[in-house]
């Protein structure tokens, strides 16, 4: 019988869930996104039960307990998947510790955004605890999108590819996708998706925040086209590549942010909007681990010994 051991390299099951921690962390987006668009943030109206009386929905809940109690179990495929992960790096943590931390924090993640969409629940959907919970969902993300990342690379000391200019540029292309995000957060608090009829919004004028959150969309979209035309020819590197990935998804969710904006917000084209933010997160972190590479090793070639020059 074959004894089980954990990998001290990396392979093909450490390469996969990686890849399913990233998916994981899309899907929860979007089922969360169906949570709210269907009005079933309520469709559980306690936690850590869905009920007083019972841990799953019943019969009298109808579709929208069911909704809401299938995105708390999506919750619990990402936790297995997280542990899973951790598992499979731990003969790894010291020899690659980005990974361990990587994982680590994905676990603890799960966790915390449980008791973050428990929270949300027992504050009858508060708005800012709402918009608070979908951020940290897409930070999480982010984080499995670098772990994707340091599965790939060369390991060992990295040294910066690009010039200095062009990192400062791209970390400011960051901020501005940051702003983004954080600003169409407080956008949407201020619309109507609520997750329930009854639930409170911000208060804030939605018509304005649309215009404060389109301004530092253009922004992002300006660097990015800047970044991606004066990076091209760049060796050693892949920035260039994933410049023009992120470029896409920008392009991308500005024309789907204004079809939803000038149609009434229709739920299919929100949630879209929804997990596009998470994949233009994804995607200016991967640029941003892209803009270093591994230390290139100097070959050195022994000089012959005084007895093979005289032999």
């Amino acid at each position: 019988m074959k004894r089980f051991s954990l990998p001290t390299r990396i392979n093909g099951g450490i390469r996969l869930f990686a890849w399913l921690s990233f998916f994981s962390e899309l899907l929860i987006i979007l089922t969360g996104g169906a949570v709210r668009l269907t009005g079933s943030g309520l469709g559980c109206p306690t936690w850590p039960l869905c009920t007083p009386e019972s841990l799953v929905p019943t019969a009298e809940m109808g579709i929208h307990g069911v909704i809401e109690f299938s995105n708390r179990m999506m919750s619990g495929v990402v936790g297995i998947i997280a542990v899973v992960m951790l598992v499979l790096v731990f003969a790894l943590r010291k020899e690659r510790r980005e990974l361990w931390t990587l994982s680590l924090i994905l676990l603890i993640g799960v966790v915390a955004q449980a008791v973050v969409g428990g929270i949300s629940v027992l504050t009858g959907l508060n708005p800012f605890i709402v918009g608070f919970h979908y951020t940290v969902s897409l930070v999480m993300c982010a984080i499995a999108a670098a772990l994707l990342v340091r599965v790939y690379a060369v390991p060992g000391p990295r040294e910066l590819a690009v010039p200095r200019w062009f990192m400062i540029l791209t970390h400011l292309t960051t901020f501005f996708v940051a702003l983004t995000i954080a600003v169409g957060v407080l956008t949407t608090a201020s619309g109507p998706h609520s997750g329930d009829l009854n639930a409170a919004r911000t208060g804030f004028n939605a018509e304005l925040f649309e215009h404060l959150h389109a301004w530092p969309a253009y922004a992002v979209l300006a660097l990015t086209v800047t970044l991606a035309i004066t990076s091209f020819g760049f060796t050693g590197t892949r920035v260039h590549r994933w410049l023009l990935a992120l470029l896409g998804v920008e392009l991308l969710q500005i024309a789907i942010g204004l079809i939803q904006a000038n149609t009434g917000l229709p739920e299919g084209l929100v949630a879209a909007h929804m997990v596009l933010a998470a994949l233009l997160a994804s995607a200016m972190t991967v640029v941003v681990l892209n803009l270093k590479k591994p230390v290139a090793v100097a070959v050195q070639i022994a000089e012959p010994s005084p007895a093979t020059v005289t032999a």
